[in-house]
C-alpha cells in the first residue's frame, strides 16, 4: 500500500534531514542512493552528497542514472581516508550540505554517502541526522556476525542484493538473523531492488524517521569511533 504524503507544512524551511550511508567498498551504497531517490524524490525534495578519494565517480554515477536534477548532486574529493571526512574533520561535507540546503531550499532530505572504507566506518553526529549502515550477501554471510559500530549501532542496516544470494551461496534469514541479533533489536533490512516489499520497507523506514525529526522527536546517536585499524603503509589510526 502507499505510503501516506507527508505533510509539507511540517517540513523544515531550510534545515534538511540528513541521513549518511556508509559501507564496505562493492556494498551498493551508490545502487541505494539511486533507488531512494528513485522512489521518493516525487514526494520529497531531495540532495545528494558523495565522498570518493580523489574522483567524483559515484557523483557522475548518479547524474547519468537521472535521479535527480544533476546540480542536486555535489561530489567531496577528500584526499585521505573516506571516514576523515565523515567522522574527523566533516567541514567539506557540512559545506557541500549547506550549500545544496542554501541553493535549493527547502530541502527535505539530503543523502550523504560516504567512501567505500572498512567494517569500522561511522558518521559525526555533527555531520548527520541518522545512519545506514550497508552490508552485501556477496561479502560472506558471517560479516554481520562480526560486529562493528556501524553494523551494530547505525540507525539501520541494510543487507543489500539479496537477489544474490543463491549465487554465492548465502542463507539470507541466517545472515538477518545474525545481524539482528548483532543489533539489539535495532532495525535490519534484507533489501533487493527487484522486491517490491523490501523496497516498499526501506522507504517506509526513511519517512518515518523524517516523521520523527519533523516532530522534533528524532535525536542523532553517534555509533561510536572506529576501531584502531591500520592502513597499507603500515600506520595505525585510533580515532578517540
Amino acid at each position: 500500500m502507499p505510503e501516506k504524503p507527508l505533510d509539507p507544512q511540517n517540513a523544515p524551511t531550510t534545515r534538511s534531514f540528513r541521513l549518511g550511508v556508509a559501507g564496505p567498498v562493492g556494498t551498493g551504497k551508490s545502487s541505494l542512493i539511486a533507488l531512494l531517490c528513485r522512489e521518493l524524490s516525487g514526494r520529497l525534495r531531495l540532495g545528494v552528497v558523495t565522498n570518493d578519494i580523489y574522483t567524483d565517480e559515484d557523483a557522475r554515477f548518479l547524474r547519468s542514472a537521472g535521479v535527480l536534477d544533476p546540480e542536486r548532486i555535489r561530489a567531496v574529493e577528500t584526499g585521505a581516508c573516506p571516514h576523515t571526512a565523515i567522522r574527523d574533520d566533516v567541514t567539506a561535507n557540512l559545506l557541500a550540505v549547506e550549500d545544496l540546503e542554501a541553493d535549493f531550499a527547502p530541502l527535505d532530505v539530503v543523502l550523504v554517502e560516504s567512501g567505500g572504507d572498512n567494517l569500522t566506518a561511522t558518521f559525526s553526529p555533527a555531520l548527520v541526522d541518522a545512519q545506514i549502515f550497508v552490508l552485501d550477501v556477496a561479502g560472506g554471510g558471517d560479516v554481520a556476525r562480526k560486529g562493528g559500530p556501524g553494523i551494530a549501532r547505525a540507525d539501520l542496516l541494510v543487507v543489500n542484493k539479496t537477489d544474490l544470494a543463491p549465487h554465492v551461496g548465502v542463507d539470507v534469514e541466517r545472515m538477518h538473523a545474525d545481524a539482528s541479533a548483532a543489533r539489539d533489536g535495532r532495525p535490519v533490512i534484507a533489501l533487493s531492488r527487484t522486491d517490491r516489499h523490501s523496497i516498499d520497507h526501506l522507504t517506509g523506514w526513511l519517512l518515518g524517521v523524517l516523521e520523527q525529526f519533523r516532530a522534533g522527536g528524532h535525536e542523532p546517536v553517534d555509533p561510536g569511533p572506529m576501531a584502531p585499524h591500520s592502513h597499507a603503509d603500515g600506520t595505525v589510526h585510533s580515532h578517540a
